[in-house]
């Protein structure tokens, strides 16, 4: 058995598109294919772990003799967001999407949430998050209006200057909304989106961006760990992800580096139990904005970063690198995320080396795979891999 699992999930690290990804606007998609070629993308230790032996990777050439143990997992639930992702990489499968508003809100939540904050809204459409604070930005400042807007992933999003509504004020805002968006317009995250800047030319979003998620409706592995008294700990934002359940400790991030420092740190510290990771920067700062050049660079990042950690690993440590869906950087049809396989690398002390796990259907197999690396019997989603993995 394991006594420490570090799962780290690389934010929209698709790839290559699923079968059913036509039905998701995603045919011919593949975020790491759309990276791998350029210079700034370096992946020599994901490479030796096994990434480029994946059942349908051949953006570059496999490696004879992979360390660690490498799969190709398949989506079972019916979305492609952040929430569903990970809720099912977690053992919690959502056959039903969670709603979107490809058209924006209907107009009697527009009403109730106005009553309910006091706030006017402008804008109510699927927007850039970048773009729509360029858009919107001076007549939030002239008015004192709100910026809403979503995406295609089930989200009300609510920009604001920092200087007109200070952060915790937005931070109020939003809870109300999360309070107020249920049933048929649970949307999977809420989230504050603070900026700053004195004209349209030079806002930014500053980086203290907040999610409030719908609570998962069903026990996850988080829940399933702590009951069997074990650590769950959440790195970035898991524990918003996961609206807090089943995370007994929270370690807020502001983005990739920061992360993998975290996660180095924890390394170093004594636990038992799952160190859960999220490396947001793939997907925030590169997929949705369609930077090739910068997702290849936080790969390289993440790369470079990976011997040190497992020098520090320790001999009933267990690695797992996967992700929860794809944001195809090239794919220019659209700013949203992709309909993709994802990668399940595995390393440790105990693992076997070069394993070949082909592909399995639901990222749930990570989940139970956790579950029994940690001796843990539990009902969850997916066909656990350990018996397949370990010395």
């Amino acid at each position: 058995m394991a006594k420490r699992v570090f799962l780290i999930v690389l934010d929209s690290f698709g790839i290559g598109a699923e079968p059913d990804a036509a039905l998701f606007g995603d045919a011919g998609t593949n975020t790491l294919a759309a990276i791998s070629g350029h210079p700034n993308c370096k992946a020599d230790n994901l490479a030796a772990l096994g990434l480029f032996n994946i059942d349908g990777v051949n953006c570059r050439p496999s490696v004879p003799a992979p360390k660690g143990c490498y799969a190709r997992l398949r989506e079972a639930s019916a979305g492609k967001d952040t929430t569903i992702g990970h809720w099912e990489i977690a053992g919690l499968l959502s056959p039903v999407p969670l709603p979107t508003f490809p058209h924006g809100f209907p107009q009697e939540i527009l009403d109730e949430f106005t009553a309910r904050t006091g706030y006017k809204v402008l804008c109510n459409k699927p927007y850039s998050g970048t773009q729509v604070i360029h858009d919107y930005g001076e007549e939030h400042l002239k008015t004192g209006a709100l910026i809403v807007y979503t995406s295609a992933d089930s989200v009300f999003q609510i920009a604001a200057h920092e200087d007109l509504v200070p952060v915790e004020k937005l931070y109020e805002i939003c809870e109300t909304a999360r309070e107020m968006l249920k049933g048929p317009y649970g949307v999977g995250r809420v989230i504050a989106r603070p900026f700053v800047g004195t004209c349209a030319e030079d806002f930014t979003r500053t980086s203290r961006r907040h999610d409030y998620s719908l609570q998962p409706p069903a026990d996850t592995l988080l829940d399933k760990l702590q009951a069997a008294g074990l650590q769950t700990i959440g790195v970035g934002k898991i524990h918003d992800i996961f609206a807090g359940k089943g995370v007994g400790e929270t370690i807020r991030t502001s983005g990739n580096t920061e992360g993998l420092q975290v996660t180095l740190n924890l390394a170093k510290r004594d636990f038992s139990g799952l160190a859960f990771v999220n490396l947001v920067d793939f997907d925030m700062l590169y997929g949705h904005r369609r930077d090739v050049a910068g997702y290849a660079a936080a790969t390289a990042e993440f790369d470079a970063w990976l011997p040190g950690f497992m020098q520090a690993m320790r001999p009933d440590d267990v690695l797992m690198i996967t992700a929860d869906h794809g944001c195809d950087p090239s794919y220019t049809k659209t700013t949203d995320h992709t309909r993709e396989y994802v990668p399940y690398l595995m390393y440790g002390p105990g693992i076997r080396e070069g394993v070949n796990l082909g592909t399995r259907y639901s990222f749930g197999t990570i989940a139970d795979t956790v579950c029994q690396a940690l001796g843990v019997t539990a009902d969850v989603a997916g066909c656990g891999v350990w018996n397949e993995i370990k010395r």
